[in-house]
């Protein structure tokens, strides 16, 4: 596939994957993104995951067509990308590598060797000149590992932004890119938006008409509106109003509470109302919901004096990424001591800039006169 008329596409679409680094659940695949750079010299940009070796392999001298690489780039050292790299060096023995000295430390771990007589360790502002093309390396620490390089033709105008950017699911299905990518980027790089807010202000100095990343589609047109979405992201501001009511039910009746809300929320005209069951949803999605959204409810039971599992896992998600910034509101029941809302309350300590709704609903039990009156008050603070 050609991404310019010197840079082509040589990666490949994994459809036995069913969930990506152990957890999301990816039902469409993964793409594991490859490039070649066709110059004076050859440089190969980054692996593919180790089931698809042959694969890439057979890709990437496709478009070699007989000419053998010079260098491959590897941007970052997360197995998905680096898999193939010893296959790589062991095929083309003439071939260098470039990477960042942290990177070359994750190699030896991996592979029992850095490759010492063919390093070539590249840093912040580092040039590699491939003829017509010459490719700059910017630093990119913890977006979303501390080796990662990012890396910019000035010719072609092309950035291939190692994780950054990606997205799940393969190349091969057409769908919207936000929904994804915003699951993506929230479960696998939302806790470090000091760290992408870095990387972006170093791209604005760049003149970017092609973005290249290790997961999902090339994106070549409109580029300012995936530059926003990832500063909105990473900057952990609300990306649009409405109220994500996130819940776990033993027998129901907090179930029935959060949709007496819900009904209530949309009869006041919120713009979005959102309704996650987390023992029964993607987890991801719901956190990246959260994010996506300007407040939040979260409904429980009290269990074992403290919360329902499903729900200190969900808020354990939010914190560990730095959720901010949002009004958060919070049912909760319990038969004999309700606590559910002081613990969650304790749970999110650490959350920078929560506004908390003056209402608290208490369900003892079941939902009765005075527990349906302080739903009333809650969809009403929520809307205001």
């Amino acid at each position: 596939m050609f991404v310019t008329e010197d840079i082509r596409y040589i990666g490949v679409n994994d459809h036995d994957v069913d969930l990506f680094e152990g957890q999301y659940t990816v039902e469409n695949g993964m793409s594991y993104n490859s490039y070649v750079i066709l110059d004076e010299k050859v440089a190969v940009m980054d692996t593919v995951d180790a089931h698809f070796g042959v694969e890439w392999l057979q890709n990437l001298e496709t478009e070699l067509n007989g000419r053998r690489p010079d260098y491959l780039v590897v941007q970052h050292m997360e197995p998905d990308h680096s898999a193939n790299i010893a296959v790589f060096m062991e095929t083309y023995p003439e071939a260098q590598i470039v990477s960042s000295a942290k990177a070359f430390v994750m190699m030896q771990q991996f592979f029992g060797t850095d490759f010492p007589e063919r390093k070539v360790v590249v840093g912040e502002g580092s040039t590699l000149k491939l003829g017509r093309h010459t490719l700059t390396f910017v630093t990119a620490p913890m977006v979303h590992w501390p080796e990662v390089i990012v890396t910019y033709d000035s010719t072609d105008k092309v950035l291939f932004s190692a994780d950054g950017f990606g997205k799940f699911d393969a190349l091969d299905v057409e769908e919207d890119w936000a929904d994804e990518a915003r699951r993506y980027y929230i479960g696998i790089v939302g806790k470090y938006g000091a760290q992408v807010q870095a990387l972006l202000k170093k791209a604005a100095a760049l003149d970017i008409a092609i973005i290249c990343p290790l997961h999902g589609p090339v994106l070549n047109e409109n580029l300012g509106y995936y530059l926003d979405k990832y500063n909105t992201w990473s900057s952990y501001a609300v990306e649009d109003e409405g109220v994500v009511i996130a819940y776990t039910s033993v027998y129901g009746h907090t179930k029935e509470a959060v949709e007496e809300l819900a009904e209530k929320l949309n009869q006041r005209g919120c713009p979005n109302v959102v309704v996650a069951d987390l023992a029964r949803c993607d987890m991801a999605e719901a956190v990246a919901d959260a994010f996506r959204y300007s407040k939040l409810v979260l409904a429980t039971t009290t269990y074992n004096a403290t919360i329902f599992p499903h729900m200190q896992n969900f808020i354990d998600h939010l914190t560990a990424r730095n959720y901010q910034g949002r009004t958060v509101g919070m049912i909760e029941n319990g038969a004999w001591a309700p606590m559910a809302a002081k613990v969650m309350k304790k749970m999110l300590e650490t959350s920078k800039n929560l506004t908390y709704t003056d209402t608290t609903v208490t369900v003892k039990c079941a939902l009765n006169d005075a527990s349906r009156a302080q739903i009333d008050a809650l969809a009403d603070e929520l809307c205001k």
